[in-house]
């Protein structure tokens, strides 16, 4: 059987091969690196369906045990607090709402799933410079002049992949913020700041800047300044001022000396790619879209493309769907990649204003914020990362009971329904002991729950199976999360988003062959 061929061995490249793997399906990941090298915290905030789809690959309850849990995202504005955001947690859900933890440390977790994974072959030293496809499938030339063939290929090569998407005749399209950050891991005590993500608008020890301070494991706090376009780190460690600049933050919480883990400099992108399919070669993670950090976007959607991608593929090489089910991906993905760029755009729009009016607009919102709730709201320091809403997706089902409201209030969900990630809990089965949970049933295949009693059986291919909610959730807990009916059936995709809510049993069917394309 041809492998499917995972162009980089990052996080989303090591998903995209397990989840593959979890379907039966092959791959050769392909990475120009002698080996993997570990370099700082980078993408630190895991969100709590990005760990569930790890656990699907028995990496998520790992990866959250390593890192540092919080719940709360505290917004001050010149030492002065304006609000905090307690995150929102429908039905029992198994992890957090998010988990900090280093990527250097979740890629060894990953990786560790991979050697016990016969179906992925991991081939470092192997940079691929060419990517051409026929009807047959896509061939990976690499700079050595090794050619290694599969039927399908994902690239998740990073945004230095100018050339390949150059190749495919992809574009990607955006642009560049001119203010840089600056990034440290410090090791510190610091009472009191180990559960809480910290963003300071305009503090006196970076005025007219931002700095953001995210809990790390053992000890490390990850602190980010806004800084100006001609900063020059070698310069400010030379000089002692990077010393400096970490202790002002720091301040009074320090009980004693701290110890500089890693700093780097970046500016930042916010840019999509203007195709997400080409034929047999789909893109993922930062290949398809870069951008700013805030709200922690850029790894999470990612891990949710690589989950797209996986049952897609795995689906069409099965025979299960046709060829049509891959372009789909393009639509889901491209559309929230879109929507992450607007809302990390926006944030950014706002943290670095273009002229004159929109620093008076936003210095009008910060002072107002600690007393009026509409000047609170207009406050951006990032909205944090959530799964896209398939609500206008061509596999999805409208439900004209459950209208979608639009976006809503941050750290928040949107109620049950077509589109939106299933919530999750804890599921009783009566012929199978055990714990298990919604989710996991759901990512086996097509899940049919029947508000009532269990749904009919419908011929199509691939696995399906059907439940009785009323069986499975004796508590109710996520009959009342999903407002489920006796007279629903609910129809849950592989990767766990409701395709459709039918109430007639003939609408079954269809309803099953809108989702697989």
């Amino acid at each position: 059987m041809d492998p499917v061929l995972v162009v980089g061995a990052g996080p989303v490249g090591q998903t995209t091969a397990l989840l593959l793997a979890r379907w039966g399906v092959p791959s050769v990941v392909l990475d120009g690196r002698p080996a993997r090298t570990a370099a700082g915290s980078r993408a630190i905030c895991q969100q709590r369906d990005v760990l569930d789809v790890w656990e699907a690959v028995g990496a998520g309850r790992r990866i959250a045990d390593a890192g540092v849990t919080w719940t709360t995202a505290r917004t001050f504005h010149r030492g002065e607090e304006l609000f905090a955001t307690t995150l929102d947690e429908p039905g029992r859900p198994a992890f957090p709402p998010f988990v900090n933890v280093s990527q250097s440390t979740t890629e060894a977790i990953l990786d560790s799933r991979i050697a016990e994974q016969p179906l992925v072959d991991v081939r470092w030293g192997h940079r691929v410079t060419d990517l051409v496809q026929d009807a047959g499938g896509v061939s990976a030339t690499c700079a050595d002049g090794t050619t290694v063939t599969g039927s399908h290929a994902v690239l998740c090569a990073g945004g230095r992949a100018d050339d390949l998407r150059a190749r495919l005749g992809v574009a990607l399209r955006g642009r560049s913020f001119d203010d840089r950050f600056l990034i440290c891991d410090v090791r510190a005590d610091l009472p009191g700041w180990a559960t809480e993500r910290r963003f300071h608008f305009d503090p006196e020890w970076n005025p007219g800047r931002q700095v953001l301070i995210h809990p790390c494991p053992d000890s490390v706090f990850r602190i980010d300044w806004q800084v100006p376009p001609d900063h020059d780190l070698d310069a400010e460690i030379a000089a002692g001022a990077l010393d400096a600049r970490i202790r002002k933050v720091l301040g009074g919480a320090l009980e004693h000396d701290y110890e500089l883990v890693w700093c780097s400099v970046y500016r930042f992108q916010s840019r999509v790619a203007d195709r997400m399919r080409c034929g047999r070669v789909l893109l993922a993670g930062d290949a398809a879209h870069l951008l700013s950090p805030f709200g922690a976007r850029g790894l999470n959607s990612g891990v949710a493309d690589a989950e797209n991608a996986a049952w897609k593929i795995a689906y069409v090489r099965n025979g299960w769907a046709s060829e049509a089910l891959l372009e789909t991906y393009h639509a889901e993905r491209h559309a929230a990649a879109r929507e992450n760029l607007e809302v990390t755009t926006a944030t950014m729009d706002f943290l670095v204003p273009g002229d004159a009016a929109a620093r008076e607009r936003r210095a009008t919102v910060l002072a107002g914020a600690a007393h009026d709730p509409a000047a609170r709201a207009a406050v951006d320091s990032g909205r944090l990362a959530e799964p896209f809403w398939y609500v206008d997706s061509p596999l999805t089902t409208p439900d004209p009971r459950r209208p979608f409201a639009g976006r809503p209030p941050r750290g928040r969900t949107p109620p049950a329904g077509p589109g939106v990630l299933v919530p999750d809990g804890p599921v009783h089965l009566p012929d199978a002991p055990g714990a298990a949970r919604l989710r996991a049933l759901a990512r086996d295949g097509f899940l049919l729950l029947g508000g009532g009693a269990v749904p009919p059986a419908v011929d199509v291919p691939g696995p399906v199976r059907a439940l009785s909610l009323p069986t499975i959730d004796p508590d109710g807990t996520l009959t009342a999360a999903l407002g489920a009916r006796p007279d629903e059936t609910w129809v849950i995709r592989p990767d766990a988003h409701v395709a459709a809510v039918v109430t007639d049993p003939v609408e079954l069917r269809p309803a099953l062959a809108r989702a697989l394309a």
